[in-house]
């Protein structure tokens, strides 16, 4: 069977099937020809019913929740020189089948040096080292280069993130990512082919691959242009223009331990009676404006300590605390408000023990929003209204709580925001290859491979 178009027989319109019956020494007799007409315009027609009856389906029903799979439906670009390399995208399990990763063994001044500091790992940057080794094992990561769609290069820039005059920097990001691009463009023919187009990098810090924790100045200092034409991993997004989301980005979560998040359940299951109602632990300044004469947070926590420090119903505390996870799995409502950055591991660590989370940052654009329901599953309060913030989440209690909460538990959707040694369907990384799966228009070999099948 083959498919052709229109332009291949005029005096046909849409897609006809030619089928052919080789019979090697006899044409069949006149009335078993016009038996093999009739049965070929009925199969054509009955093929066409079920291809335009499927798109139909696709594009007016959403994709549906699982707790075992996320098979989000795509949108098909209209480009022809793209439109049979996504047309798979209908089935993300296809794509991902065939969907091949090569990762760049660069030397261990790159990653593996930095995990000698076991906090590399752990703390909320480490995406750029958990989907590094989840990749080494899965089934898209193919060794040889030519096969592959995407280029993954493992920098670990994070791992050093140092302190000066008490701020937290990443000045070091850019000149180590420029060495290693030096590295495999001297060593191998595929970033030069597309100048990076293909290659993916993680920026899991602030203002993603603006790499500085300041605004100001990662607005002024921008992407840097080698980078421009790559994809990039990073926990930064908004809903607006932005300077630091100049790239073609995905948003993925920060990163939190699973097994934190297990032995937290342990102690403290998630199903028991919450006894605190609205929490929050962590940076909150008495006076917003520092040393630097910048305001952290937007004055958004400032504003929270003053408004409802006194309020018995708000559980609020400044100190670290190590155990404060459990606090997390007894709380009604956690508020996730903006710090330096719009996003915060709380979101993560709200949904997985079960809390509401209650997110105070304008615009903030949250990760594989097609997985995670987000609207379903949280609160959002603009940053103006922030002193209003009990009255609206005692409404949302009188209201709609119990619904929340109920979608809360849905498992597939914290699965979404995990990421784990493997890939797991459904999980975090795994969500990464879906949004991969979907930018095939920058993979070198499949656009060669269609240049070639049309010539």
């Amino acid at each position: 069977m083959k498919w052709r178009s229109t332009k291949d027989s005029p005096k046909n319109r849409g897609f006809y099937l030619k089928m052919k019956l080789l019979h090697k020494h006899t044409r069949p007799p006149p009335e078993k020809s016009c038996f093999f007409r009739y049965y070929k315009w009925f199969l054509w027609l009955s093929l066409s019913l079920y291809f335009f009856s499927s798109c139909f389906i696709t594009n007016n029903n959403p994709p549906t929740d699982s707790d075992s799979t996320h098979k989000s439906q795509s949108t098909l670009p209209s480009s022809p020189l793209i439109e049979s390399i996504n047309i798979t995208a209908l089935n993300p399990s296809a794509v991902l089948k065939d969907l091949k990763i090569f990762v760049y063994d660069l030397p261990p001044r790159y990653n593996s040096d930095w995990l000698s500091n076991k906090r590399c790992s752990n703390h909320l940057f480490a995406s750029e080292v958990a989907i590094h080794r989840a990749l080494l094992t899965s089934e898209v990561r193919t060794f040889d280069p030519y096969e592959a769609d995407f280029f993954f290069v493992p920098v670990y820039v994070s791992c050093n993130f140092s302190t000066v005059n008490g701020f937290p920097a990443i000045g070091h990001a850019r000149s180590l990512i420029s060495s290693a691009i030096q590295l495999i463009s001297s060593q191998y023919p595929f970033w030069n082919r597309t100048q990076g187009s293909d290659h993916v990098f993680v920026a899991s810090h602030d203002f993603g691959s603006c790499f500085h924790t300041l605004e100001d100045v990662a607005i002024a200092d921008g992407v840097p242009e080698f980078l421009k034409r790559s994809i990039i991993l990073q926990t930064f997004g908004v809903e607006y223009k932005h300077p630091c989301q100049d790239v073609d980005n995905v948003v993925i979560p920060p990163y939190v331990s699973p097994q934190s998040l297990r032995n937290t359940l342990e102690k403290e299951p998630g199903n028991r009676r919450r006894d605190i109602w609205v929490f929050f632990r962590g940076k909150m300044e008495l006076y917003p404006k520092n040393v630097s004469g910048r305001y952290y947070s937007k004055k958004v926590r400032t504003e929270i300590w003053r408004k409802f420090n006194g309020d018995r119903r708000f559980y609020l505390q400044r100190q670290r605390f190590e155990g404060y996870q459990l606090e997390i799995a007894r709380s009604v409502f956690c508020l996730c408000p903006l710090g330096w950055a719009p996003w915060s591991p709380r979101l993560v660590e709200s949904v997985e023990l079960g809390c509401v989370p209650v997110i105070i940052a304008d615009g903030i654009r949250l990760p594989f929003p097609r997985a995670v329901k987000w609207e379903e599953i949280s609160v959002r309060v603009a940053e103006k209204d922030v002193g209003k913030v009990g009255r609206i989440l005692e409404e949302v209690a009188a209201t709609n709580l119990s619904s929340i909460q109920r979608n809360l538990w849905k498992a597939g959707r914290r699965k979404a925001l995990l990421f784990n040694d493997e890939v797991e369907e459904g999980d975090a990384t795994w969500q990464v290859l879906e949004a991969l799966s979907q930018k095939l228009h920058k993979s070198y070999r499949r656009v060669k491979n269609q240049w070639g099948a049309d010539t």
